[in-house]
């Protein structure tokens, strides 16, 4: 496929507040998961109450989740490469940007790539 108009560069970051909710979620995961016992569960309200349950009857769960969780987003960075290539983004930077935000974020910057429509380069005869 022949390089998009204009999109050999394209990046766009993606919805602080979706990115925010993100970290945020995946930061607690991290702690839970490897810091269960210093989770302040009481002062969650039914958070902390679900998440202390989930502690105490299946950590195992928790921490094949966590890890199944950061090979789905090493599985949504490649394919994020994979689409890069095939909407013409050619330059490395640009295609970069785009591993590592989907790397972070997951199906939060994946969807702004597959919504991407480059420009058609119009022929010329």
């Amino acid at each position: 496929m022949a390089p998009a108009a204009g999109g050999e560069a394209h990046f766009q970051r993606g919805s602080l507040p979706w990115f925010t909710a993100i970290a945020l979620s995946f930061g607690y995961y991290t702690w839970v998961v490897f810091w269960p016992q210093s989770v302040p569960y009481q002062s969650l309200g039914p958070l902390g109450l679900f998440t202390q349950y989930l502690v105490d009857h299946h950590h195992t769960l928790l921490h094949s989740g966590y890890w199944l969780a950061w090979l789905i987003h090493v599985g949504e960075s490649l394919y994020a490469m994979f689409l890069c290539k095939s909407k013409g983004i050619t330059n490395g930077r640009a295609q970069l940007l785009w591993f590592l935000q989907t790397f972070l974020f997951g199906i939060a910057s994946l969807s702004i790539l597959i919504a991407y429509r480059p420009k058609r380069q119009k022929q010329t005869r």
